[in-house]
């Protein structure tokens, strides 16, 4: 705009300028910053209530952010330190330390290890699940490719027909009625059998197939009689229970999974009748085949034996340090018995094995399908000397605190 100023002197006129400042807005970038806004307020109220919409169990919290944390081992922190400062790294031994960053970030994001194949394939393939376990402590031939695994159930609500016995005259009695009364009269251990007919192929007349290796009387509970006999002999309390939990579960027209409902309840009349009991292992046997399960030890056959912990209850802690302590006192006096100490809590797996109601609980896989009553009953005798230097160790040194207190 120009005003025209008063004429100067010899009649020019002066042009004098006045300049207006305007802010332009650009409506385009008004509606993007709109539209951004409402996109994140319409993300925020989606992602707030999906989580509120999830099952209690997959919503974060405190818990699963510990779970993850729990993840990232000492181990991991000293070898992530160690990539800077040697002195760190130095302090580890070799097969202590951790795999490489990439690989720990895929292992974590995807939950693909690249040393256990089973992660890779294990959601892909049905039924794959059933080896989706952790190897905590290996014996000497222990690996993933051979590790223990449960034997196919039985014919479900339908009472299977015994198969026909041979070389049972060679099955040596164990007679429960004469054993000492010890530990001062009290049972402090439990025994029972959860797959009580779980049989062994040597003494099954013409089986053809191994998952059908079970019999009513000649089986596992054999081997859990001579386990609470060796125990005795070693001065400890033994309760035997051979309580037929297939026919239990026949009868009341129950799948083979619910087997451990079944010997739960027996399990808890058990603690309820007596408060002594201490101690409480589930006798299996294996399903591989013998050359996996055998062990030759100053020239005698063993059956291997195998702790099995289950990584689904509170007790798992504790019931795992049990099994390790006793894995590493066998392998000091049986070198090779022991095959390992495995945790199961994958979703193929129970996970529990009753284990919740004590802290002293085991599984003991004694042997395989191939194996026979007198190389597992070796292997009970031999656990049976190692389970009582342990409790005699336990026990005297709880007598001795508590005689301290009293004076």
């Amino acid at each position: 705009m120009y005003l025209l100023d008063k004429p100067r002197k010899g009649g020019r006129m002066k042009k004098n300028t006045h300049y207006y400042k305007f802010t332009v807005i650009n409506g385009s970038q008004i509606i993007k910053v709109v539209l951004f806004a409402i996109v994140l307020l319409l993300f925020v109220f989606s992602v707030s209530g999906l989580l509120t919409s999830m099952k209690t169990d997959y919503r974060p919290s405190s818990q699963s952010v510990n779970e993850a944390a729990s993840l990232f081992t000492g181990r991991m922190l000293f070898s992530l330190l160690g990539l800077e400062n040697e002195y760190f790294a130095a302090s580890l031994k070799a097969e202590e330390k951790q795999n490489s960053i990439p690989e720990q970030l895929l292992k974590y994001s995807v939950e693909i290890s690249l040393d256990d194949p089973r992660s890779l394939l294990g959601k892909e393939l049905p039924g794959f699940s059933i080896f989706d376990a952790e190897i905590v402590v290996a014996g000497s031939d222990m690996t993933y490719t051979n590790m223990p695994f449960e034997s196919a159930p039985p014919n479900d609500a339908v009472p299977i027909d015994d198969p026909d016995l041979q070389n049972v005259d060679s099955i040596e009695e164990t007679d429960l009625g004469d054993l000492n009364q010890t530990t001062n009269g009290k049972k402090t251990v439990f025994i029972y059998h959860t797959h009580n007919t779980e049989s062994f192929t040597p003494y099954l007349k013409d089986l053809k197939n191994i998952n059908l290796a079970h019999h009513s009387e000649v089986n596992v509970t054999r081997v859990g009689q001579k386990l609470g006999a060796a125990l005795e002999s070693q001065g400890i309390g033994a309760m035997v229970d051979t309580t037929d939990i297939n026919g239990i579960l026949n009868q009341k027209g129950l799948k083979h999974s619910k087997s451990y409902q079944e010997s739960r309840a027996v399990v808890q009349e058990a603690m309820t009748g007596n408060n002594d009991l201490a101690y409480y292992i589930d006798i299996h046997r294996d399903s591989r085949r013998k050359d996996k399960t055998t062990v030759t030890i100053n020239g005698q056959a063993y059956s291997k034996i195998a702790f099995v912990v289950g990584g689904k209850n509170a007790k798992y802690s504790k019931n795992l340090a049990l099994a390790k302590e006793l894995h590493y006192e066998l392998e000091k006096k049986y070198p090779g018995l022991s095959d390992g100490v495995i945790v199961n809590a994958g979703s193929g797996q129970n996970g529990v094995y009753n284990q919740d109601l004590s802290e002293q609980a085991m599984l003991l896989e004694v042997g395989g399908v191939d194996n026979t009553f007198e190389e597992s009953y070796r292997t009970v005798e031999a656990f049976a000397d190692v389970f009582s230097d342990y409790y005699w160790e336990i026990n005297q040194a709880e007598e001795v605190d508590a005689s301290t207190e009293g004076e």
